[in-house]
């Protein structure tokens, strides 16, 4: 099992300001944002590649992993150093041929059934949600906070918790034995991207 600090993890959504995307990333990781990811479900490849190095020259710069969302191509292409799938994307064990073993590779899962699954294909870790209603992904199974703890004692690798996730509900999560929060709007729709950051990761210690 590969040590990754899991423990805020945040997931990037589409801006048309790629300046102010970036140095939102920037400011959420100097505020103590351990994993970034980024999701670009209706961007053209080259964009997303490009969007991607950009990203990395800030990754790389903090020392903090940069996982790319669905496209194991983009991954490999900035050599980012892991790949998040969901259920409906290539398989778990399809993509870990592809990426290799040393790459961190995260599986979505909302089931017990589909977490072990994962963990015997080859996964590092779980995203498990979603835990709260989410606007950034209509469609995502939801979970109940049984559910989660239930995953998460379930597998032996780390899981995170995702959707919906912010400073007012955030806390509910904790007795629940995940790894790390994972966050989208709570900090990239924020004004002080680096303040929100700061207080989630004080949630989660706390």
């Amino acid at each position: 099992m590969k040590n990754i600090d899991l423990s805020l993890y945040l997931v990037t959504d589409k801006s048309d300001d790629v300046e102010k995307f970036l140095n939102t990333i920037e400011e959420a990781i100097k505020g103590g944002v351990t994993v970034v990811q980024i999701r670009e479900k209706t961007a053209e490849t080259l964009d997303f590649y490009n969007l991607a190095l950009k990203v990395k020259e800030i990754t790389t710069k903090y020392n903090v992993p940069l996982i790319i969302n669905d496209r194991v191509d983009v991954a490999l292409a900035i050599d980012a150093d892991g790949v998040h799938v969901g259920q409906s994307d290539i398989p778990c064990d399809v993509t870990r041929r592809l990426i290799g073993e040393d790459k961190i590779l995260g599986v979505s899962a909302a089931t017990i059934e589909e977490a072990q699954k994962a963990q015997k294909d080859g996964a590092d870790y779980i995203g498990a949600g979603a835990v709260f209603p989410t606007a950034t992904k209509d469609d995502a199974p939801k979970i109940t906070k049984k559910d989660l703890k239930e995953v998460v004692d379930s597998i032996d690798i780390p899981v995170v918790a995702i959707g919906g996730i912010n400073h007012d509900n955030a806390s509910e999560l904790i007795d629940t034995g995940i790894a790390g929060l994972s966050v989208v709007s709570a900090i990239m729709s924020s004004d002080d991207p680096k303040k929100s950051s700061e207080e989630l990761l004080k949630i989660f210690n706390s």
